[in-house]
């Protein structure tokens, strides 16, 4: 195997978590509302499979996942939506992980609430902000947020934050605005963000236009952004399994994504619409573990078609070490 997962960029990514393989959970993301004060033309929201994936999630359920995660030796968490600083729980979620001794606190969210908001979301212990920034002016910004008027707000808190902690932005690039990557990359870079995602959008999955004008010091300076760029410049897409890559996903085993009162393999296949694995209950990462001992992703067209690269590249990883 000569891909080394850790030079990707994503910290939940290694080459020594795909050598344990669901010992302890590594990565768990809770789907706290399905509410936002954005629009995104291209977001997938939270699919409704059942009305419990809609609106708040309920306090008691979602501390008893979190507990549930905690007892499992949980190591990083990720709040997201809809837009999770909306959800008025928020804060007792984050100081009850932080008790819980998990590592790394994330939140995904679309920058636009005052800055106290966020402040009072690092007092309490979130040390990972993963913010969307789709354009580099305001003009572009407001299409793609399907609201008017947050732009510069989004870019005060981005860097704001980036001098605080961890704070990595999110580009999402459809048909219309592939053609402006580079601007916003460089943009971004401007800001101060430690990490630059650059993501097609799912009814896009296509070229991205100019990605070798992004300059080497900017590349160097953002590992996961460098990994994509090397990737699509060389023909891999954002997202995609091929015949082959693993049909099986080891992710499952030690991540798990909960809405409402589900848990679904991961958060692109309940985006996608895909059906959940179970309820939430104790008995969920056992199940877990049958459901990536018995589903073949190549089958699967969600898994087939938008599963990314990252997450190709670590099952690889996973079946390379299962084969030795």
């Amino acid at each position: 195997m000569s891909l080394k997962l850790n030079d990707i960029g994503f910290y939940t990514l290694s080459n020594e978590r795909s050598k344990l393989i669901h010992k302890n959970l590594e990565r768990c993301e809770m789907i706290v509302t399905s509410f936002c004060n954005f629009k995104c033309p291209y977001c997938r929201g939270v699919e409704s499979y059942s009305e419990d994936c809609q609106g708040h999630i309920d306090l008691n359920n979602a501390k008893f996942v979190l507990n549930n995660w905690i007892n499992g030796g949980l190591k990083n968490i990720r709040f997201s939506g809809g837009e999770p600083t909306l959800y008025p729980h928020i804060l007792n979620l984050v100081e009850m992980a932080k008790l819980g001794g998990i590592n790394r606190i994330a939140i995904s969210s679309n920058g636009s609430l005052p800055k106290e908001k966020y402040l009072s979301l690092l007092e309490s212990g979130v040390n990972d902000f993963s913010i969307s920034l789709d354009a580099c002016c305001a003009e572009n910004a407001d299409k793609m947020a399907g609201r008017k008027g947050y732009f510069q707000t989004v870019i005060d808190n981005i860097e704001w934050l980036s001098k605080e902690t961890y704070v990595t932005v999110g580009i999402v690039l459809t048909s219309e605005t592939e053609n402006t990557v580079v601007e916003v990359v460089n943009f971004a870079h401007d800001l101060g963000v430690s990490d630059i995602r650059i993501i097609t959008s799912a009814q896009y999955n296509g070229a991205l236009s100019k990605l070798e004008n992004i300059s080497k010091n900017i590349l160097d300076s953002h590992p996961i952004l460098k990994y994509r760029v090397n990737n699509l410049l060389n023909g891999k897409s954002v997202r995609g399994i091929s015949d082959s890559d693993s049909a099986k996903c080891f992710l499952v085993r030690d991540d798990s994504v909960v809405a409402g009162k589900w848990h679904f393999p991961c958060v692109i296949h309940m985006r996608e619409g895909g059906k959940p694995i179970g309820i939430v209950s104790e008995n969920m990462m056992e199940e877990r573990v049958n459901w990536s001992n018995n589903h073949d992703t190549h089958s699967d067209s969600i898994c087939r078609n938008n599963c990314l690269d990252c997450l190709v590249d670590y099952n690889n990883a996973c079946q390379f070490e299962a084969n030795k």
